[in-house]
């Protein structure tokens, strides 16, 4: 699987550790920084990563900061992202089983490094159930599509 990483400088060292988990784990890996602890925004690393996401350039992703919440929300504004803040096995499990996550966000203040390495690996290991949840995923690509079509709209044509 190819899958891009990013991290802010909260999530830095951890971001190091993951890319090394990930390689033993046979999966080609794509860093997208960031490449010091010096302060960074996290809206810029969240938006390499969704992009490649977004674009089918890599399979998956996964983004590191504080809290993890707010690498979620911005990669979310990226079409074809469905990114989840994920805290224990359950989230992360359910996140992909239900939501076909291809984006993991995770928290570098939060989290043990032994719970992140299982989390990665359910995360990783876990299919898409499809069903029911196929018919959701495929609502919110229309949603997606929809509000594309609303920004694209000349806005001095009334409707």
């Amino acid at each position: 699987m190819r899958i891009a990483v990013g991290a802010d400088h909260r999530g830095y060292s951890i971001r190091v550790r993951i890319i090394d988990l990930l390689r033993q784990l046979g999966h080609d890996v794509e860093d997208m920084g960031t490449y010091t602890g010096e302060a960074i925004d996290y809206p810029d690393i969240a938006a390499r990563v969704a992009r490649k996401v977004s674009h089918g350039e890599v399979d998956r992703g996964i983004l590191i900061c504080g809290t993890g919440l707010g690498m979620c929300i911005a990669s979310n504004k990226f079409p074809r992202v469905r990114a989840a803040p994920c805290h224990d096995d359950l989230t992360a499990e359910m996140s992909r089983r239900h939501n076909d996550a291809n984006i993991l966000c995770l928290s570098a203040d939060l989290l043990g490094e032994r719970l992140v390495d299982r989390m990665i690996e359910i995360w990783l290991n876990t299919s898409f159930e499809g069903g029911r949840h196929a018919r959701r995923i495929a609502k919110i690509y229309n949603l997606e599509a929809e509000i594309h079509a609303e920004e694209q709209a000349d806005p001095t044509e009334e409707g």
